[in-house]
């Protein structure tokens, strides 16, 4: 392990020296900023797909709505007979959740490496690295203690946790406003489940975005960085592939949140 994360860090490290020119001092954190939107782009087809099983899911609302009646004391064969027919169907209620599987990897190799003081036995050099005032492997918690909120460092964090907060309010508004034009993927149009479980989901799905401002706080920097640049990415990839989709980009905002 810490022999792959010696070749990580040579990574990261020369493309910050290819980009540092650009960015100076912050040239490590515009690599992290760049790695982030490459892991997306190999994401990207796995999005691509989640999108168009959804798509598929949306064609069978119809049947499941005739299995809700015929199924409508007995929740366990309804849940049951939905399952069946998505296997028959070959539509996977899981699909949305594949591409933030494959970034985990890359979430968890920024956190490793920019939380240890060593790799490979030697000093690690990336946390000397910074965006503006504020070192990469620092946290919120250890900005507040260099000056405060309104400190240089803490005026980083300020800005990223706008940028957030921007984010999830646009993910909030476009899901309360797609639930609210027809059915997602568990309550029908008039507020009836369809899928048993879904419904307490949807109540909190629109506020699961602003969930990312806890992590950006209580993450390393870097990683904090992949956080906010994947979100943000993933606000910009939803509202694209699912713009013709009423309802089904808020039903995959929770399978793929964050």
């Amino acid at each position: 392990m810490s022999a792959f994360m010696s070749v990580f860090a040579d990574l990261v490290e020369g493309l910050a020296e290819l980009l540092e020119p650009l960015f100076q001092a912050s040239a490590a954190a515009a690599a992290i900023v760049l790695f982030t939107a490459f892991v997306r782009l190999l994401v990207h087809p796995l999005s691509r797909a989640a999108a168009r099983g959804q798509r598929e899911r949306a064609k069978l609302q119809p049947q499941i709505a005739e299995l809700r009646k015929k199924h409508k004391k007995n929740p366990e064969k309804l849940q049951k007979a939905v399952m069946e027919l998505h296997a028959k169907e070959k539509v996977s209620p899981l699909s949305g959740c594949l591409p933030s599987l494959f970034q985990l990897p890359a979430f968890f190799l920024l956190y490793h490496l920019f939380s240890n003081s060593t790799i490979g036995g030697e000093a690690n050099e990336m946390l000397a690295h910074k965006l503006f005032a504020a070192p990469l492997g620092g946290r919120w918690a250890d900005a507040l203690g260099e000056g405060g909120v309104f400190g240089a460092q803490g005026l980083v964090y300020l800005g990223l946790f706008a940028v957030v907060a921007a984010v999830a309010t646009f993910n909030y508004r476009r899901t309360k406003r797609q639930m609210a034009t027809g059915a997602t993927g568990g309550v029908a149009a008039g507020g009836e489940q369809q899928v048993p479980g879904m419904g307490a989901v949807l109540k909190i799905m629109p506020l699961m975005s602003f969930m990312t401002l806890f992590t950006v706080a209580v993450v390393p920097l870097a990683a904090a960085l992949y956080v906010v640049t994947s979100t943000t990415w993933s606000a910009v990839e939803r509202a694209v592939l699912y713009r013709d989709m009423p309802g089904a980009g808020g039903a995959a905002m929770a399978a793929t949140a964050g």
